[in-house]
């Protein structure tokens, strides 16, 4: 199974709240991640084609920004990705015949403040933070902000994890119209190109005009 094939087995499952393709997370990007009101599920998919050589680096990210976290896998990563994941983590297995639960996901208590505030835009954090009454964080740099959201107890995690949820959610309209604007733009290209390139002669008597010849005289 490939990645499209996993991916419409698990879209229909995602109830409630929205779901997000690729956002980025740590330094990685998660595949798909659920955001409800009350939490976030992270989901990695490892298709026919992929390896697991990624695992290692990519669930420390996930660990730390993810409420739930769960590797969609298929039939042949099963045994060698549940020696690599603990058992808090989810895993689901892809077949033609759709998606079987191997086991569910138990909740993450490793989330970090700053690996959910990594999720927004720095500009939307140190918003809110200011809002917060820690006005002297306007100048600093997103890895200055990361230390100091983990190394704060003013801020709340429940009540920064609901500003975060809150705020990818609200931002999804945008991301489907964005998303249908490349949907265009890629079908549009597509027609174009099938219908190969422009004739140069001056089809159903079209006058084809000559850049720089000059008019003759009548």
């Amino acid at each position: 199974m490939n990645d499209p094939d996993i991916r419409a087995l698990l879209y229909p499952l995602l109830q409630g709240g929205v779901y997000v393709d690729e956002l980025p997370t740590g330094t990685t990007r998660a595949d798909v991640v659920h955001i409800t009101a009350h939490f976030m599920h992270g989901y990695e998919l490892k298709s026919d084609g992929d390896t697991l050589q990624r695992v290692a680096a990519q669930l420390p990210c996930y660990a730390r920004a993810y409420d739930f976290v769960t590797f969609v896998v298929t039939e042949k990563h099963l045994a060698k990705l549940l020696d690599a994941v603990p058992d808090w983590v989810g895993v689901l297995v892809a077949s033609a015949a759709g998606l079987h639960e191997h086991r569910p996901a138990r909740y993450n208590a490793t989330v970090e403040r700053g690996a959910v505030a990594g999720l927004l835009r720095l500009s939307e954090v140190k918003q809110y933070l200011m809002d917060h009454g820690l006005h002297h964080v306007s100048l600093l740099r997103r890895r200055d902000m990361v230390k100091l959201l983990n190394g704060t107890q003013i801020i709340a995690l429940s009540h920064l994890a609901q500003f975060v949820r809150d705020r990818l959610m609200a931002r999804m309209p945008q991301r489907l119209e964005n998303r249908e604007v490349r949907k265009a733009e890629r079908a549009t290209k597509k027609r174009l190109k099938a219908r190969g390139p422009k004739p140069t002669g001056g089809a159903k008597g079209r006058p084809v005009h000559v850049p720089g010849a000059k008019k003759r005289a009548a």
